[in-house]
């Protein structure tokens, strides 16, 4: 079936031979209505018949010996496409022939040649694998033309140079989202350079539209394609009908003046440029006129071209020019602009940063419409090229401290920030194994506008929703937007509450277990403090298994998904700590003074300033229980010293409390009213202090 399929295939593309009888009876007759034949033609004729061996077929019906051979030498190629198909005939009757009278032994034979456990086989297995080896040593390995097109800095003029350079460096026809399209506008041909995933297809379309609309009068003067293009107008033009040759002459006559005029601006241009009107023209034709975007920029960088695109931009590249243009035309996967789950409030915005920077800053510039906030971009990772964007208002912020930030962030050389602004704080700051944070993140956009306007200086990463304000205090960790979303009184007791709370995450657990363990310490009319019978484990092993748990309560919290997490909740509360209790393992009181804690630890503002608390509670709880008072003290006093001497940025981390600033103070305790808040912190040594405008003397307000 499949033979004659293939000879159907073969006959069906040469028609010629379907009457391939009637042909050969066309012949006969020729040949019988010719008067006469020439003796040396037929003498010839023998001669070459004669030629031939003699005939040998074997068992098979195949021809053999030296036949055959004269047979393939001899076969005449013009034989047409006929006999093809007969040859192929013969071949795989041949082929179906041998197939069927084959031995089992032969087959065997065969097989075990294929097999890969043969010598054959075990060849060409060592021989696939030594061209893997090889392929693998020849892309790691470059060679001299590699180095010099992954090296190049200028842009080629030819495409195919192009496309040979994109391949050494960006990996075009090995990376599937690396695309370079190439078309023609207006009779100049054009290349477009983007990553398939970053490319807004709308506003490329919109171009790519514009662009194809251009024709060959676009182009620069005195170029053999446009004036070409202009030769298959005309041509087209010569096939109007009679009805609009009158139409046709006027707009002769109009195309006339218009290249009269373009030839007299062409010839003062040349004046102008020293009669260079040719590779320049052409981008800036497509840059000022073609192109129809707000963020275009040309290049002769090929260094600046990949970035560009590797952040989500397009390049158009034009057959003959050494440079490109840039369009700013990107699309990033990105997520609403949702309430952060670590800030939320009662009363106020829902909005907040997400994980592309420029939606990001766009929040900030939303609330703060002052022209002297600046925003300025760098690039940090030799390989991830991560943009971090320093923000910080001119007159108001410290530009020493930006100066500092500033070349810090450029002194970090490393491959690249893939987790973003925590990398970067290790880089910038350099605090080694403090567990206490030294600056405050917030994903809120009031809240870094907030700091802002008190002379803080804000840093964006990209591809992170968390913004990095510097300096910070121990007490900037403890305030909470929601403290000024109510009123004075109600936002003071707030912030009260949350201190207490703060200050048990700390120190409760030592404290009770101290009074505990020394009874002669407990004051009196406080006797009911105390376990009424002591677990099978030892007091110290049962706050310390609680810790652990509850560490990892909140671990698996976070890697279960929010229909399990209620669940995982009452297994963590009803199976475990219930049961614990009635198997007489730990004491009630443990269990509960633990959970205060807990819940002084939650309500913690600053997520890293909660997990640095917790840690210093584990060191204070192991000091009480090995050193009891003493221990305590000891123990107490050095985490005061930490923080004491612990700086942000030449910023005393405890101020106003050490060194001691009592209006400061004041304000850290208190939530004043915004209107009583006439100058900013003396902190951040701002140039201009003033929050208001002092009144008027003889004003009446």
């Amino acid at each position: 079936m499949q033979k004659e399929f293939k000879r159907a295939k073969l006959v069906s593309s040469h028609p010629s031979r379907l009457n391939k009888g009637e042909d050969d009876e066309e012949k006969a007759r020729n040949a019988e209505e010719a008067p006469d034949h020439s003796p040396q033609t037929a003498q010839e004729g023998e001669s070459h018949e004669s030629s031939w061996p003699k005939l040998e077929i074997n068992a098979h019906a195949e021809i053999v010996g030296e036949a055959r051979e004269r047979t393939a030498d001899h076969r005449p190629e013009s034989s047409g496409r006929g006999g093809g198909i007969e040859a192929e005939d013969r071949q795989e009757g041949r082929e179906s022939r041998d197939g069927e009278g084959e031995d089992k032994g032969d087959k065997g034979k065969r097989l075990s040649k294929q097999t890969p456990d043969g010598p054959e086989g075990n060849g060409r297995k060592q021989s696939a694998d030594e061209d893997k080896t090889r392929k693998m040593k020849a892309e790691t390995h470059l060679s001299e033309e590699e180095r010099r097109l992954k090296e190049a800095e200028g842009i080629p003029g030819s495409f195919d140079r192009l496309k040979r350079q994109l391949e050494e460096r960006v990996g075009l026809n090995k990376s599937f989202d690396v695309v370079f399209r190439e078309m023609v506008f207006g009779g100049q041909p054009t290349a477009i350079f983007y990553y398939n995933g970053f490319a807004k297809d709308t506003v490329l379309t919109d171009i790519l539209m514009r662009l194809s609309y251009a024709d060959a009068e676009h182009r620069p003067p005195g170029d053999n394609e446009g004036r070409s293009g202009g030769r298959e107008s005309e041509e087209r033009a010569g096939h109007r009908t009679g009805d609009e040759q009158p139409q046709l002459q006027a707009g002769e006559k109009r195309t006339k003046d218009k290249a009269e005029a373009s030839e007299g601006s062409r010839e003062h241009e040349e004046k102008k440029t020293g009669g260079r009107t040719g590779k320049l023209n052409i981008i800036d034709l497509f840059d000022h006129a073609l192109i129809p975007h707000i963020q275009v920029k040309k290049t002769s960088q090929m260094k600046e071209v990949i970035d560009n695109v590797s952040m989500g931009g397009t390049a158009f590249f034009f057959e003959g020019e050494e440079e490109a243009v840039l369009v700013d035309a990107k699309s990033f996967p990105v997520r609403s602009t949702e309430e952060p789950d670590l800030e939320r409030v009662v009363r106020g915005s829902r909005d907040g940063f997400v994980e592309t920077l420029l939606t990001n800053v766009t929040l900030v510039r939303r609330r703060l419409r002052d022209p002297r906030l600046k925003l300025e971009i760098t690039q940090v990772g030799k390989r991830t090229q991560t943009d971090v964007c320093i923000g910080y208002i001119q007159d108001i912020c410290d530009m020493n401290m930006v100066e500092a930030v500033r070349d810090k962030i450029k002194q970090v050389e490393v491959d690249g920030l893939p987790l973003a602004e925590k990398q970067l704080e290790e880089a910038i700051i350099g605090k080694g194994w403090n567990p206490y944070p030294s600056v405050r993140y917030s994903e809120r956009p009031d809240v870094v506008a907030a700091h802002l306007l008190e002379g803080h200086l804000a840093v964006f990463v990209d591809t992170s929703p968390s913004v990095m304000i510097t300096p910070a205090t121990f007490f900037h960790h403890v305030q909470h937007a929601e403290e000024y979303r109510q009123t004075p009184l109600v936002g003071s007791y707030l912030r009260w509450v949350r201190f207490l709370g703060i200050a048990a995450s700390l120190f409760l657990l030592p404290l009770w277990f101290l009074i505990v363990t020394s009874p002669d310490l407990k004051p009196i009319g406080l006797d009911f403090i105390g376990p009424q019978k002591v677990g099978k484990i030892p007091m110290i092993l049962q706050f310390l298994i609680a810790e652990l748990g509850i560490d990892l309560m909140r671990m698996a919290a976070i890697h279960t998904p929010t229909p399990l997490a209620t669940a995982m909740g009452l297994v963590a509360a009803i199976l475990i700590g219930d049961i614990a209790v009635k198997t007489g393992l730990f004491v009630n009181e443990v269990i509960l003074y633990l959970a205060v804690a807990a819940i002084g630890t939650f309500a913690t503002p600053s997520y890293e300033l909660s997990l640095a608390n917790r840690l210093a509670r584990l060191v204070l709880l192991i000091a009480a229980a090995i050193f009891k008072v003493p221990g305590l003290v000891v123990a107490s006093t050095g985490l005061v010293l930490l923080l004491a001497l612990q700086r942000s940025y030449n910023t005393p981390y405890l101020w106003p409390l050490l060194p001691f600033n009592a209006k400061a103070m004041l304000d850290v305790l208190i939530r004043r009213p915004f209107l009583s808040m006439r100058a900013r912190m003396s902190l951040t040594k701002t140039a201009d202090s003033t929050r208001q405008p002092s009144p008027e003397p003889g004003s009446g307000s």
